[in-house]
């Protein structure tokens, strides 16, 4: 399935606002990509001239910090849209998104959808929403980091994984994730999220081979959150 069927489609909840005229002006101009794990789609502090729709795969986005680490601060995969608050703000962008599995995208210059927010209400409405889900996911980051101890926000990231992303044929997380790129998650040591992770195999709410976890105990873990999932 290539991007006009995924993304640019009256089912999409973004680009369903869009007139059948609109939605050919922005396949006309969309550029497809196809990006390994790894690749990088735009670095933080660079100018972002366009949008990109996900099609396939996952994408991290991150901040880095004064010594270099990266504080991973949320995950977009297929049907989502990345890079587009550089593009409204004008402003350099504020992370780095880079593809953790194989992906495929639609590039969109910037001045298309910028046209299209000024010709368009809906649209424009749908992606102001849009921007607004996003600051309430970070503020709720932000109060998770400040409230919760490292073990509770491992839980919440696990069971986060698991809700949005699935599980395979075997119950284990469709998302596989090293350890650095879980402690870039959760905000702590390395070290730690190994110790983490062996203690929640060791109680048996984790089966862990390699990269890939599977949830043995839900509930436990759940509790062990303080979430409301």
């Amino acid at each position: 399935m290539d991007c006009a069927e995924n993304c640019f489609s009256k089912s999409h909840f973004l680009f369903k606002h869009l007139t059948d005229s609109e939605l050919d002006l922005i396949i006309s101009h969309k550029d497809d990509g196809l990006h390994k794990r790894g690749s990088v789609l735009y670095n933080e502090g660079n100018r972002i001239k366009g949008i990109y729709c996900i099609n396939s795969g996952i994408i991290k986005l991150f901040k880095t910090g004064v010594d270099g680490k990266e504080q991973i601060l949320r995950f977009a995969s297929a049907g989502e849209i990345i890079g587009y608050r550089s593009v409204l703000s004008s402003e350099l962008a504020c992370t780095t998104s880079e593809v953790i599995n194989e992906s495929t995208s639609c590039y969109v210059p910037g001045e298309i959808v910028i046209e299209l927010i000024k010709n368009n209400g809906d649209f424009a409405l749908e992606l102001m929403q849009m921007t607004c889900r996003e600051l309430g996911e970070a503020n709720s980051y932000i109060t998770d980091i400040a409230q919760k101890t490292a073990k509770e926000r491992l839980a919440e990231i696990l069971i986060h994984l698991k809700n949005e992303f699935g599980v395979d044929e075997n119950d284990v997380l469709k998302i596989s994730l090293t350890r650095e790129e879980l402690a870039n998650i959760v905000g702590t040591a390395t070290e730690s999220i190994i110790r983490m992770l062996s203690e929640f195999k060791q109680e048996k709410l984790l089966e862990i081979k390699g990269r890939n976890i599977k949830i043995l105990d839900f509930s436990s873990l759940n509790n062990i959150s303080n979430s409301f999932f």
